[in-house]
């Protein structure tokens, strides 16, 4: 059995232990790694692929494993054709190839290099390289990419393109183990399903880091949790762990319930979860996993959830958002054609398209940031609303002030939400604890900044939302309060997201945002509206 094994891993920076005395052993399967934000997942990843010495300890791997990983310089091959990079990701396979065409353009071919050619072209077949060119070619077109740039150069691609060429690289050839960081950012939803099916039915190892809940729940067989420099591996997939570990957490507070309730609830549990329809080779040894599944086996997480919750000061009225006739051009591009639609009492609307250009300017144009070209939006006398915009720099950039301070700002004039311990007690909730809210906000990192932009939403009371993808710079944890508390607000949302967990389990209602601007508008889910389009 093909196993990669770390035994005894640490790696410290400086006197910042980041991982400490890690052992775990990867067999096949789908590995999801989890951690909040400067957890380590990165630098495992790079340790594990040979990026990244360790302090101490030592990864081992079969010498005739190959190990394949996601490149994430995008520049890296800017001089190669597209299919140059992807053989690539068979270093040994193209590096024959090449010394076969250096080998056959001599024109001084001798015996020896007939003899040398002859080796050469026997580990060339043995490699199935003479299906190279068209396994390319099934791995571009299944992540969507025209089979026409195949002999272009990389530099000539744009910034999505080359994402999916560097991900057909990491797949090609059939690795024994594969590593992915982030595979699903910036693809679009075609390639993630096709990803998904890819990895269902491969055979290997994947150690996969990713932010994207719904695609961890699809493919994974197994959880690796790294909590504070530690790790512990968990079966099932991130919906699994992420239930078993509240379930834990909630009887490990309950003392006093019978040990055998507690084990027959998790029993329970575990069988629902085992009884899930299996759609593939994956899952159905995942399925078999769960069953032999014991309660000692189940997580009990240290992981902290920050508290995202909004209250509304005062319902809106009838009259909400009337948008009518609306357009916008930005640098002779038309982002908005001709738009109109209403927004309901209870409507969650998610903006969903493949021009985040053209979705943040409605974002911008719906919260009085920005002015259409044309046509009109009327919001309603009794609505109040709270934006959070995608790019936040304005609200950070050169300001001095401690997060007690800046988040003041924003709070209502009354004494209670002004001082201090209020506001100390308010950030507490999001995670900025002790020393931490005397930090200069200008410091902060992306998934802070996003944090304390949630906290400024949450003092407002508004009973209107606008959010322009919230779940960037967050981790999983962040993104799950964010998730649990948009679900649970009582008021209107109008949102952006690429979590797909997220948008279905918070809309209700999706508008398509198309190449020529104008808009597809339709009550339903996300999954429902993805069936719909496929029907089509």
């Amino acid at each position: 059995m093909m196993e990669l094994k770390l035994r005894n891993l640490t790696k410290q920076y400086g006197k910042f232990t980041a991982l400490n005395q890690l052992s775990v052993t990867f067999t096949p399967g789908i590995y999801g790694i989890l951690g909040a934000n400067g957890a380590g997942k990165s630098t495992f990843l790079k340790i594990l692929s040979g990026e990244l010495d360790s302090t101490t300890g030592e990864v081992s791997i079969d010498p005739n494993c190959r190990m394949s990983v996601l490149k994430q310089d995008h520049f890296a091959y800017d001089e190669y054709t597209v299919l140059d990079t992807i053989i690539m990701g068979n270093k040994r396979l193209y590096d024959i190839m090449k010394e076969k065409d250096a080998l056959y353009e001599k024109e001084d071919f001798s015996d020896e290099d007939g003899i040398k050619a002859a080796e050469l072209e026997a580990e060339f077949a043995e490699m199935d390289g003479w299906e190279a060119d068209s396994n390319a070619s099934k791995l571009m077109q299944g992540l969507g990419l025209d089979e026409s740039i195949m002999y272009s150069q990389m530099a000539d691609l744009g910034g999505n393109e080359k994402v999916k060429v560097l991900l057909a690289q990491a797949l090609f050839g059939d690795p024994d183990i594969i590593l992915l960081d982030e595979p699903t950012n910036h693809l679009d939803l075609q390639a993630i399903e096709w990803l998904e099916d890819f990895l269902l039915d491969y055979e290997g190892t994947v150690i996969v880091v990713s932010h994207d809940r719904y695609f961890l729940n699809v493919v994974c067989t197994h959880i690796v949790d790294i909590d504070y420099s530690k790790v512990k591996m968990y079966v099932g997939n991130y919906e699994f762990w992420y239930e078993s570990s509240q379930m834990m957490e909630r009887l490990i507070k309950q003392q006093n319930k019978k040990a055998e309730e507690k084990i027959k609830e998790l029993q329970t549990f575990i069988q629902r979860f085992s009884a899930n329809k299996s759609k593939s080779k994956q899952a159905t040894s995942r399925k078999k996993m769960l069953d032999k599944l014991t309660v000692e086996e189940l997580p009990a997480s240290s992981r902290r959830y920050p508290f995202v919750g909004f209250d509304m000061d005062r319902e809106a009225g009838r009259d909400l958002l009337t948008v009518d006739g609306l357009s916008k051009t930005v640098n002779g591009e038309k982002l908005l054609n001709n738009i109109s639609f209403t927004l309901n009492h209870d409507d969650k609307i998610a903006i969903i398209g493949e021009n985040e250009i053209a979705i943040t300017a409605l974002m911008q144009i719906l919260a009085g940031e920005d002015e259409p070209d044309e046509g009109t939006v009327k919001w309603g006398v009794s609505t109040s609303r709270s934006y959070f915009p995608k790019d936040n720099s304005k609200y950070f950039d050169g300001c001095e002030l401690n997060l007690v301070d800046w988040l003041r700002q924003y709070s209502a004039a009354g004494f209670e939400t002004q001082n201090e311990s209020y506001i100390r007690g308010f950030l507490g909730r999001m995670l900025f604890s002790g020393d931490d809210v005397f930090k200069q906000v200008n410091v902060l990192s992306g998934g802070e900044k996003v944090r304390c932009m949630l906290s400024r939403m949450m003092l407002y009371g508004s009973n209107i939302l606008i959010l322009d993808q919230p779940t960037n710079h967050l981790d999983l944890e962040s993104i799950t309060a964010v998730n649990n508390g948009l679900k649970a607000f009582k008021g209107n949302v109008i949102f952006a997201s690429h979590d797909h967990e997220f948008v279905n389990t918070v809309a209700n209602r999706i508008i398509d945002i198309r190449e020529d601007g104008t808009i597809v508008d339709r009550m339903c889910t996300f999954d429902e509206y993805i069936e719909m389009k496929r029907g089509n």
